[in-house]
């Protein structure tokens, strides 16, 4: 079987299309990742815990000096002897993929737990704020570690 031209041109054009038409839809900045604090040159890691956002502590000034700090402030007697090395500190974060709600972030300079949101301002920035309750609300940002 012979193949006209315009045949041939039609076949290649489709090949072409269809080879390098396929493009994937943009990827979405994701916050799971290692985030610099701007106080105490902290570091958090912040990841997927049972499809919401979770957040630890990998280090610190603090921390580097003295890698066995505790959670001497917490509120509950029990748990001031647990390392802050490690220590989860954001929990049940659930949303996206730009803003995260109804989770608490803990804060262990004064042992409290705050309810809190979480936005994805650009793939480098990350925005916190936690409120004991509105009006009363801190906001930290935080840039990407890397």
């Amino acid at each position: 079987m012979i193949l006209s031209r315009p045949v041939l041109a039609l076949a290649a054009t489709l090949l072409v299309a269809s080879a390098g038409g396929s493009t994937a839809a943009p990827t979405v900045a994701s916050p799971v990742g290692l985030w610099l604090t701007p106080d105490d040159h902290g570091q958090i890691e912040v990841f997927a815990c049972q499809g919401k956002l979770c957040g630890r502590i990998v280090t610190s000034d603090k921390l580097r000096a003295d890698p066995g700090l505790k959670d001497a402030a917490n509120k509950d007697p029990a748990l001031r002897d647990r390392p802050l090395k490690g220590l989860v500190l954001m929990k049940n974060f659930a949303g996206g993929p730009a803003r995260w709600t109804g989770g608490a972030i803990y804060r262990p300079q004064d042992g409290g737990t705050y309810q809190g949101t979480i936005d994805l301002i650009d793939a480098r920035t990350l925005k916190l704020k936690g409120c004991v309750v509105a009006p009363l609300c801190q906001t930290q940002v935080w840039k990407r570690a890397g």
